[in-house]
């Protein structure tokens, strides 16, 4: 009864989402107030019934109901209920009923956060968000139905893929999904906006929030995932170029993008065309990934699903989405105003440099994405595009963007000396160079890619810590100011990080039986036993090591171990870690060999805990810029001019 509510609940939301998406708009359009109030309780009826609905899918997978078939094929009475919960979204189905519930939160929060928003540009708001939830539920109720029974009931489930068995999985995939759903937020402000006909500073300040926190949430899945997979998968990488690694990348550099040009569009009246592509991009990217992970065109540990016609129905929407809103914006964009003029030389045209730069850096990691499924497709071959392409094409791309990243807050608007800029820049220059030419010295050897990562990451650091200096001395600068420069603290760490783990890791594949020791990296590893244990659903080999450093200190023992889980003949490695503040030690188990032997692994990894330490100072910043009180009251001051920007209804409407 349970999965039929559930159901008929997806039914209804779809109902609701084309009320949603239908009414508002016209009522926008002619000006029929009667339409244009239905759009904050449609949004919150959708909500509620998705929220019913995933509830519904939620409570089958608690009680074991395996006369449902997705609840039969990604869950087992075995599965503890911590990963029972998990694999509501562990599959296709759920993951998809996930996304469009976190697209009904996302629509709920702008009705009911943007009451101080007038009211016709709500309506078109969340008159976009209804047309893109009420494609979504049309491709889950024909395509990919959660709630479809099996029967005769199983006895047991095919349990959850032994990969996704782990916390990352109750945490990451949320997480990445609100950054994907919430850049839907910044596209309907700006379909809104083009419907409007007014793309102003008012529009640009309404968007900022929604854009910002939905790039915090990006930021952290996408940390949170090259986390779980550098514990999880026992080979200690933290980022592989992987297809749906780039999908979900690709959306966080436009979005990077988005929320410097929104600030140059807000404050200077300028960029209006270009934000509102990057606004169309960065959601039409999310959508791209979604039809990557779904269609079929790719193997992957992140694929949900291998159905061609899934995929078809996709690419269908994503057309849909991409093309009506550059239609749209090819009508309206020649009617904004250009905004005012700036120098070659000025906040302006640095920030649009990097911008410039974010673009073609997403546009190399498209393409490296895209080629190999498109030369696929075309049955012209097979290639592979791994790491040396990215790192050959991406690096060169993004480092002048960190070197941007210093000196822009320096320059003035519309018009700046660069004489003025380097002699405020000199100091963080001089340590920069100092600090890129001995710390790789000490680290154990000087090359130019660490040579130049230090150099950016201290470059960046020291010229924030002297910006906030001199600001200090005149007044106490509010979160939004805090939140920039928090941001770029957290990228000096992730780049720090990134070029110590590149340049000086260490790593040995060895045999090792109990009472063999192995040296890496100033640290002894000594293997003390493999012992039999068992889980809730799988047996294990536990192995036990010692690790101390060469130079003395406490003994740390490692508990790695080899899982064998009962729905699956795919061995897992759990790997051990000893986590530092400079660095980890990592050890994960090969196969067994001959007698009492293993194969080992064992890593060195030089501060490879500042990547996500990085990330979270990067979210963090984010998190400012949304709480910053002054911003909230420049948006309540605004409502006057949102009115008046409403005003001549018939007149802006197309």
């Amino acid at each position: 009864m349970i999965p039929e509510l559930g159901h008929l609940a997806l039914i209804l939301a779809l109902c609701v989402s084309l009320v949603q998406g239908t009414l508002p708009l016209f009522g926008a359009q002619y000006a029929r107030r009667e339409w244009i109030v239905l759009s904050r309780p449609a949004a919150q009826a959708s909500f509620l019934l998705l929220a019913a609905s995933f509830a519904a899918l939620a409570w089958s997978f608690y009680v074991n109901d395996f006369s449902v078939l997705y609840v039969a094929e990604h869950s087992n009475s075995q599965l503890p209920t911590v990963y029972r919960f998990g694999a509501v979204w562990g599959g296709h189905e759920g993951s998809l009923l996930l996304w469009v519930f976190m697209l009904s939160a996302w629509a709920v929060a702008v009705a009911f956060f943007s009451r101080t928003l007038d009211e016709t540009m709500v309506a078109r708001v969340l008159g976009v968000l209804g047309l893109v939830m009420s494609g979504l539920l049309l491709f889950i109720l024909f395509t990919s139905n959660p709630f479809n029974r099996l029967l005769p009931a199983a006895e047991n489930g095919r349990d959850l893929n032994p990969l996704l068995q782990d916390p990352g999985l109750v945490f990451h995939p949320p997480m990445l999904y609100m950054g994907y759903v919430g850049f839907a937020v910044a596209f309907a402000f700006a379909i809104a906006a083009l419907l409007s006909g007014r793309l102003d500073a008012a529009w640009a300040r309404w968007s900022r929030p929604w854009t910002t926190a939905a790039w915090v949430f990006l930021t952290l899945g996408i940390a949170l995932g090259s986390w779980w997979a550098y514990y999880e998968l026992g080979w200690g990488g933290w980022w592989f170029w992987d297809p749906v690694e780039n999908a979900s990348f690709m959306p966080w550099l436009l979005g990077t993008a988005l929320l410097h040009s929104l600030a140059v569009t807000e404050k200077r009246g300028s960029f209006k065309s270009w934000t509102v592509l990057l606004a169309i991009g960065a959601f039409s990217l999310s959508l791209l990934g979604t039809f990557l992970v779904r269609s079929g065109v790719l193997t992957s540990v992140h694929a949900f699903a291998t159905d061609p016609r899934r995929g078809i129905f996709i690419l269908i929407l994503l057309v849909l989405v991409v093309g009506s809103s550059l239609a749209l914006f090819a009508w309206r964009a020649p009617k904004v105003a250009l905004g005012g003029s700036f120098a070659l030389i000025s906040r302006e045209s640095l920030l649009l440099t990097g911008n410039v730069l974010l673009v073609v850096a997403c546009a190399s990691v498209l393409l490296g994405t895209l080629y190999p499924l498109l030369i696929d497709a075309l049955k012209l071959g097979k290639i592979s595009v791994g790491p040396p392409y990215f790192n050959a094409v991406f690096v060169p791309v993004m480092t002048p963007v960190l070197f941007l990243m210093a000196a822009v807050p320096l320059a003035r608007w519309k018009n700046t000396d660069i004489k003025e800029i380097a002699l405020r820049m000199w100091i963080p220059a001089a340590l920069a160079v100092i600090a890129g030419a001995l710390v790789p010295v000490v680290m154990g050897g000087w090359t130019v890619l660490t040579g130049l990562g230090v150099f950016l990451s201290v470059w960046i650091a020291s010229s924030g810590v002297i910006q906030i200096a001199r600001r200090l001395k005149s007044s106490l600068p509010p979160a939004s100011f805090w939140g920039m420069h928090l941001g770029h603290f957290g990228m000096a760490v992730f780049v720090f990080g990134v070029t110590m783990v590149g340049g000086y890791q260490q790593e040995q594949d060895v045999r090792m039986e109990p009472g063999d020791t192995v040296t890496v990296g100033g640290y002894q590893f000594k293997m003390l036993g493999i012992t039999d244990v068992a889980g809730p659903n799988y047996t294990a080999a536990r192995g036990e090591f010692e690790v101390q450093s060469v130079k003395g200190g406490a003994v740390q023992t490692l508990l790695p171990e080899k899982r064998n889980y009962a729905s699956s003949t795919m061995p897992m490695t759990e790997a051990a870690i000893d986590a530092g503040f400079t660095r980890d030690v990592y050890v994960s188990l090969g196969e067994p060999l001959e007698g009492k032997a293993w194969a080992v692994r064992v890593y060195f990894k030089p501060f490879v805990d500042w990547i996500w330490g990085g990330c979270l100072l990067m979210a963090l910043g984010g998190v400012f810029a949304v709480a910053d009180k002054r911003y909230r009251l420049r948006v309540k001051a605004t409502v006057a001019n949102a009115t008046e920007m409403a005003g001549g209804l018939k007149g802006a409407t197309p």
